[in-house]
């Protein structure tokens, strides 16, 4: 595991974020809200670099924005 501060921010900033996606997709039962939440909190354990972190909570992101315009 790398501790680059850039890599502490980026979790520290997007683990914020999904936990509050989270609490909102349970409080709403929402599921792309819960599971989005729950991928951003987990997402940054499995992930080494600061770009790869980024990355692919962009594409959380883009999956839960799809998901929500589809009508789920």
């Amino acid at each position: 595991m790398s501790f680059e501060p850039a890599w502490i921010f980026w979790d520290l900033i997007l683990g914020g974020a999904g936990f509050v996606l989270f609490t909102y997709g349970r409080k709403q039962q929402r599921v792309p809200h819960l599971v989005a939440g729950l991928l951003y909190m987990v997402f940054p354990l499995f992930v080494s670099s600061a770009a790869g972190l980024i990355v692919g909570t962009g594409m959380i992101g883009a999956a839960l924005w799809l998901a929500v315009r589809l009508g789920w």
